[in-house]
């Protein structure tokens, strides 16, 4: 009775700081669908071309983001591991480093971006009459790639020391920047009634490219606000320290950063082939595929919330050798995840066209795309358990073997089963979507045989 009482007790303890870590995560994800909702249904009032032009390069942005989110876990297994293990020297070195990777990845990518931008939508496969508002948008959102690289990387650092609420206020000021800049810049000047009153509001009428302006504009807010975060975080901050390499921390960062890397730039790199295989539908099919990839991200916003207190509390459990800690975390985290992306995967499922109907007024489109979330929706529940595993897995530094299981299921079942649909069969938007579903389904699987296993468990040392 008293061990029951002790495992409910320390059970409700752990739920706790599952969710005081994950509200502030989960509005943060929250508000960055609202971004992206907020392009999108202003893009989406000028034409599906135009939804087509901006949703072309949404998967290449995803591509663009991984080394960033990558090495953030990097940082973020370590910080949170040093401070389980109450080595706050080392957890305040880390953030010195993640200064150093942020300001070269962003220097990198943001060359790279820029260089290949006049030539990408081609190489996508977009129909000529959206290609030049696609490498347009696509370089103006690259631009400002340094502060963009700060916003990710001084995120995951703030996390690690369980600081989720400045990354949430900062995406905060991020989308109220966005959506104002989006009224201004997108649309021609026009008058407005309220009642009796009519007043005007001025328009710059810059369509798609001015969609992209605002959103670079915000990118620079954000990363600047995040840098001074990290310099005011008392556990982190680096702060009258000399910035420079320290190689034995550097290494383990990079150690379980580059697989995290590897992991998502194969994975994107299998989006943007596959987001060019859609492409060959047509633009109004491809322009249902891009809106309703943008619904659908409402409904799993709790899923990667919680991901960001399963990476912190799995490394907090591991720097303090707690293994009970990390199996009682581990478990309780995947059931509450599972629980409500479950219900949130009930809600798309009836209401699909209302969430479609959000960002375009075009019949086709909206049909098109409602019949694809509701195929979707039925998988919510794995995903939900895919997203938490993968958290769990990066906060303990386990990255390889999920970095090989991500390769296989993206371009062995995903790409694979929707080149035969596509090219092969000439199957529509629905079967394309269900090649994705299955991607998600075989990856879930496999993750959780691992889980399952303990092998995953091996590598650290808990005594």
């Amino acid at each position: 009775m008293l061990n029951t009482k002790k495992y409910l007790f320390n059970n409700k303890q752990i739920i706790f700081s599952i969710f005081a870590l994950a509200w502030p995560s989960i509005v943060e994800q929250a508000l960055q669908t609202v971004v992206q909702y907020a392009d999108s249904a202003m893009v989406g009032r000028i034409g599906p071309q135009a939804s087509a032009a901006v949703g072309l390069t949404t998967t290449v942005t995803w591509l663009i983001n991984s080394p960033f989110f990558a090495m953030g876990i990097g940082v973020l297994a370590y910080i949170s591991s040093a401070i389980g293990a109450k080595k706050f020297n080392e957890a305040k070195s880390a953030a010195t480093q993640s200064i150093i990777i942020a300001l070269v990845l962003g220097i990198i990518v943001g060359i790279t971006t820029l260089s290949v931008s006049p030539f990408l939508p081609k190489w996508l496969g977009a129909s000529p009459e959206i290609q030049r508002n696609a490498s347009l948008y696509f370089a103006i959102i690259c631009l400002p790639m340094l502060f963009r690289a700060s916003n990710i990387v001084f995120g995951s650092v703030l996390r690690a020391t369980g600081d989720m609420k400045t990354p949430m206020i900062v995406n905060l000021i991020m989308n109220v920047v966005n959506i104002l800049l989006n009224f201004i810049l997108i649309y021609d000047t026009r008058i407005i009634s309220l009642g009796s009153f009519t007043f005007s509001i001025f328009g710059a009428g810059l369509g798609v490219v001015g969609s992209a302006t605002a959103t670079a504009i915000a990118y620079c807010v954000s990363g600047a606000l995040m840098f001074i975060a990290l310099y005011r975080n008392a556990l982190v901050s680096p702060k009258g320290t000399k910035i420079r390499i320290n190689k034995p921390i550097m290494t383990q960062c990079i150690k379980v950063g580059i697989p995290v890397t590897l992991e998502r730039v194969t994975t994107c790199l299998g989006q943007v082939a596959f987001t060019s295989l859609v492409t060959k539908l047509g633009t109004i099919a491809f322009a249902a595929h891009s809106i309703a990839l943008t619904a659908e991200q409402a409904f799993y916003i709790p899923g990667y919330g919680m991901q960001a207190s399963a990476s912190t509390l799995a490394g907090n459990a591991v720097g303090e050798k707690n293994k009970k800690k990390l199996n009682h975390i581990s478990i309780t985290i995947i059931g509450i995840a599972v629980s409500v992306m479950t219900v949130t995967g009930g809600i798309l499922f009836l209401f699909p066209q209302t969430m479609m109907s959000i960002f375009t007024q075009d019949n086709t489109v909206i049909s098109s795309g409602a019949s694809a979330l509701r195929i979707v929706a039925l998988s919510e529940p794995m995903f939900a358990a895919l997203i938490i595993l993968e958290g769990i897995f990066n906060g303990v530094g386990d990255t390889k073997v999920p970095f090989f299981i991500s390769l296989f299921s993206m371009w062995g079942v995903r790409l694979v089963s929707t080149y035969l649909c596509v090219s092969v069969f000439n199957l529509g938007l629905n079967a394309v979507w269900l090649s994705m579903v299955a991607d998600n389904v075989v990856r879930c699987i496999l993750l959780s045989v691992r889980f399952v296993s303990g092998r995953w468990k091996h590598s650290i040392n808990f005594n």
